[in-house]
């Protein structure tokens, strides 16, 4: 790192990304692409879905949290990884570590959902629970690395994390290369800042868009306002968006990211219940952040071709209300 660059601040560039993509190649699916014409009409664009839902352990993460594993030297990783989540970053390292063996622990929300908590666990990581407060994930952290020496593995402020998530957009203009459009859901914004550095490194000419539920609009607010802005007391279902930026993310999407829509909570579940019905995919509502944001009309892309990273598929089926 060069003398005066802020580490905070640090942000992959296309190499790295590139790097990342080889370095996990051998441990993550390289996810379809799929089109649904009676959605397009809906919306009036073409789009193009990147099925990250499909992915190992479900969601997109497992890129991230692949290569931050696969990045450790050898007797950093023997001391272990640790995370902080609400499920989906927390399988993926958990995952990550197996495939490295190496040991892991995952601090995880009293309130996570089950199936998320499940997921974590089936890959033999350690579980604790802590309340649904940032103050008490990073507390419960700084417990496992004092007693462990465990490695922190950010689930969106690292620059490795960063690199692995911009993978899938790389697969993604690969396969479609003449897009106009990407969109992607933000939540921490690690996902969201790579695909906004490694498109617009490729592709120049194209607009990326952010998409995140009203109900929960710090990112739009902090893209306003140029500081990261607190997250608003929230009751959405797109749990694995209930989180704020870094300085670092906040960074990438004011340089990169044209804008950032919004949605309501019954725009999430309609987008949901429409990708289920007419795709055939089941997806968890922070994948349909999206759709529900060109439905509801928040994000204008008429006539466009347009890329949308589908995150996750790590659903509650029996807790989920059709509405």
């Amino acid at each position: 790192m060069a003398s005066g660059v802020d580490a905070a601040l640090v942000l992959p560039d296309l190499a790295a990304i590139r790097a990342a993509h080889a370095r996990i190649a051998p441990y993550v699916h390289r996810t379809p692409v799929m089109t649904c014409g009676a959605i397009d009409a809906d919306v009036d664009a073409s789009l193009f879905f990147k099925c990250e839902h499909l992915q190992k352990v479900g969601a997109f993460k497992a890129r991230g949290a692949c290569n931050a594993v696969f990045s450790l030297d050898d007797d950093v990783a023997g001391r272990g990884v640790v995370t902080h989540s609400s499920g989906n970053h927390g399988a993926a390292l958990a995952y990550a570590a197996k495939r490295r063996g190496i040991p892991a622990c995952v601090v995880m929300p009293r309130n996570a959902p089950k199936v998320k908590q499940a997921n974590v666990a089936r890959f033999g990581a350690t579980v604790r629970l802590c309340e649904p407060t940032v103050t008490a994930r990073e507390a419960t952290c700084d417990e496992v690395m004092r007693e462990t020496g465990a490695t922190l593995i950010h689930p969106f402020d690292d620059p490795r994390v960063i690199a692995g998530q911009a993978t899938a957009v790389v697969e993604l203009l690969e396969a479609v290369p003449d897009l106009d459009v990407v969109i992607a859901p933000c939540g921490g914004g690690g996902l969201l800042s790579g695909t906004a550095i490694a498109a617009r490194s490729l592709e120049p000419s194209l607009r990326v868009l952010g998409a995140e539920p009203a109900n929960a609009d710090d990112a739009a607010r902090s893209f306003a306002s140029g500081r990261v802005e607190p997250l608003p007391a929230t009751t959405t279902i797109a749990d694995g968006l209930r989180t704020t930026l870094s300085p670092r993310t906040l960074a990438a999407l004011r340089t990169h990211v044209g804008t950032i829509g919004t949605c309501s909570e019954v725009g999430i579940l309609r987008a949901m219940r429409m990708i289920f019905e007419r795709m055939k995919q089941v997806v968890e509502p922070s994948s349909s952040v999206p759709l529900a944001c060109l439905l509801e009309r928040t994000l204008d892309v008429a006539g466009a071709r347009v890329g949308i990273i589908v995150t996750g598929g790590n659903v509650d089926l029996d807790t989920l209300q059709w509405s």
